[in-house]
């Protein structure tokens, strides 16, 4: 059951049909998962140490179980999704379960990784306090979400039209965690020595329609709870496709389409981990550091 001190942004429920609809073709709109994955891989290679049992949560048709990641550093992996049907298209050990409420028992994997799902949690502070939870002590978690500048130009241009045509607007696109937040978010988890970046990838796409074609195909529309029930009026969506040609038009007629994805890595607190230093404990004062560093610049 949902706790009652958090706030329901995204219907859950509609989430899961919309993954639903998107899993027989998900394959062909899965690139920006891929992408994830092999930056999951890269940072694992880094990793000088095994997972003999993994979990892929939120894992659509089986991002980690279809990627091909680095040869002996995991041994089994188990799948989840909040979609039945998503799941059902993976291979190996999978079942559908929902992120915000884990069936698993503290202590039970040595590596969770989650690739573009955990951005739709209406508690993403409280999932992260499960999956650091299910971890073994000195557990390695990787994450990936959607950043504040995803589909940016997309937001902005579905407002314009809605304030113009029908005199107000309703929330049409998702908000997203900014960075600067996420890497506090993960302490406040309880994760140790917690690392985020972020990666901008700029899409082009033939126009706004097309955009909005897939992220259907992705299971990445309108979940939010306050959205307008009634479906976007002709007019409106084809005055948002020409604000968005005209403010984000290309050279050559396309348009282009920002995804901002966050990378997160955590692990779960153990003794052997370094500790930070202690205020005060630093062999050199600060002014010296910076006298010894100093280099010449030029005009």
């Amino acid at each position: 059951m949902q706790k009652a001190s958090t706030m329901l942004i995204f219907d859950r429920k509609l989430h899961a049909q919309r993954r639903a609809r998107a899993a027989a073709g998900f394959e062909a709109h899965d690139f920006l998962l891929r992408r994830v994955v092999e930056e999951f891989a890269d940072r694992l290679m880094a990793v000088n140490r095994n997972f003999p049992l993994a979990l892929d949560l939120g894992s659509h048709v089986g991002a980690l179980t279809h990627a091909e990641l680095p040869t002996g550093k995991i041994g089994t992996v188990v799948a989840t999704d909040l979609s039945p049907a998503m799941v059902a298209r993976g291979k190996g050990l999978r079942l559908a379960a929902d992120e915000e409420h884990l069936p698993f028992h503290d202590g039970s994997f040595d590596l969770i990784a989650s690739a573009l799902s955990l951005h739709w949690t209406n508690d993403l502070p409280g999932a992260l306090i499960q999956i650091r939870r299910a971890l073994v002590p000195d557990g390695l978690f990787l994450g990936a979400i959607f950043g504040g500048d995803t589909l940016t130009e997309l937001r902005q241009s579905l407002t314009e039209a809605e304030i113009e045509l029908e005199g107000g607007l309703s929330p049409r696109v998702s908000p997203f965690v900014e960075l600067r937040d996420m890497g506090s978010l993960l302490q406040r988890a309880g994760f140790a020595l917690p690392v985020v970046d972020a990666d901008r990838i700029r899409v082009r796409y033939a126009n706004a329609l097309k955009l909005m074609a897939e992220l259907r195909g992705m299971g990445e529309t309108n979940a939010l709870i306050e959205r307008r029930r009634t479906p976007l009026r002709r007019g409106t969506l084809i005055r948002a496709a020409e604000i968005y040609q005209q403010k984000f038009g290309l050279p050559d007629g396309r348009v282009q389409a920002t995804f901002e994805i966050i990378f997160m890595t955590g692990w779960s607190p153990h003794e052997s981990q370094q500790k930070p230093l202690k205020p005060g404990s630093a062999k050199m004062r600060l002014a010296e550091a910076l006298r010894s560093n100093a280099k010449p610049q030029r005009d």
